[in-house]
């Protein structure tokens, strides 16, 4: 309300008492499958996929974009987590830990 914390585009029916639900956007990059092996010394190379709906396959992995913008100021910290009721389905959310101001 006092406009210090900015989520932009969001619904009334995402704030929670003590979080904010964030919506999957339509853009994901997934590991390309050339190669099987993943090398920790050279570049993943990442294949773009832009869809409305994304079905995964057993063991995949993608990286993907929310559709909200999110604006922390400096005095506020954020982390991203799955919800358990997503993950009661077998998705779980690996994030890159807190959001930065």
């Amino acid at each position: 309300k006092e406009g210090k914390l900015k989520i932009q585009p969001i619904d009334d029916y995402q704030i929670q008492p003590a979080s904010v639900d964030l919506i999957l956007d339509k853009n994901f990059l997934q590991v390309s499958e050339e190669g099987q092996l993943l090398n920790l010394t050279a570049p993943t190379q990442y294949e773009k996929i832009e869809k409305e709906k994304m079905i995964l396959a057993a063991h995949s992995f993608v990286l993907a974009t929310t559709r909200e913008r999110v604006e922390v100021p400096d005095f506020l910290a954020a982390f991203v987590e799955g919800r358990s009721s997503v993950g009661r389905m077998g998705l779980f959310i690996q994030n890159a830990g807190w959001v930065d101001p």
